[in-house]
């Protein structure tokens, strides 16, 4: 049987060398795949992308958004790849409007497309493009707490089948990618992992706890050395927001060497 999953935060590799046979993201390709196979196949999709972020929380409104090839220096391939799903201008008035019943602002942007953060995993995951999708910026104030709100406002979603992604990155550190591994960089990017389980799946935590871990975040042994700036974590606030709960899977993965993690509510 499969699991009805309300929100799903994936660390979406680099750029789009996970559709480019990259082999330091085998391991993330498969973990999407397998996910895509064990959950129940969503309505529509919501992404909320590191890659986008816009004073207030934007919204995707155009029935056919072209792509965006927002990555540079990769192969002439990867600004051919196409991912043909459509719109859901229905959707992203819904989106506005729980937004604004939470007395969240928001807008709907007609004419922007979908970025890498989307189109990248979702081919992975469902190559067949015939999912509708819409995409939700982030708030470019960087605030955990709001973040969370908008994930708490968008929870009606799930009764309409409609899967929430968190796009983003469980390590974010664009420098420590290309540098070699120490024993301190190491250390510090297993502490943060350690801890990020240990807030997203324990069960013992009340929600108001785990809520108030999440929002001081950067409180945990290597914080800031895996995300010396938050856009590619705070997609997971999202999602922990639209569940309210724990994560019912952790899903621990390598992706360009360094440990990283994806989680299913």
């Amino acid at each position: 049987m499969k699991n009805k999953t309300k929100s799903l935060f994936i660390s979406h590799g680099g750029g789009p060398l996970p559709l480019l046979g990259d082999p330091a993201h085998q391991e993330m390709v498969l973990s999407l795949k397998n996910i895509a196979a064990k959950i129940v196949k969503p309505d529509a999709i919501v992404v909320v992308s590191a890659h986008w972020e816009e004073r207030i929380p934007t919204i995707t409104a155009g029935q056919n958004p072209s792509l965006i090839y927002d990555y540079s220096g990769f192969p002439a391939e990867s600004y051919q790849i196409q991912y043909p799903c459509e719109g859901h201008p229905d959707l992203a008035a819904d989106i506005y409007h729980l937004l604004s019943e939470a007395g969240i602002e928001s807008k709907l942007d007609q004419s922007r497309g979908f970025d890498h953060g989307l189109f990248v995993p979702l081919t992975i995951m469902y190559p067949e493009a015939d999912i509708p999708c819409v995409q939700l910026s982030l708030v470019n104030n960087m605030d955990a707490a709001q973040h969370i709100e908008i994930g708490r406002a968008l929870q009606a979603l799930s009764e309409q089948n409609v899967l929430v992604i968190g796009s983003g990155f469980s390590f974010h550190n664009m420098s420590a990618f290309f540098a070699e591994n120490t024993t301190e960089s190491s250390r510090l990017n297993h502490q943060f992992e350690q801890w990020l389980q240990d807030v997203c799946c324990n069960r013992d935590y009340q929600e108001q706890e785990r809520t108030e871990m999440l929002v001081h975040w950067v409180k945990a042994e290597g914080a800031r050395y895996c995300h010396p700036r938050e856009e590619h974590l705070l997609p997971l606030h999202v999602c922990y927001g639209v569940a309210q709960s724990s994560s019912y899977e952790r899903i621990e993965i390598n992706v360009l060497n360094k440990e990283v993690s994806m989680y299913l509510w």
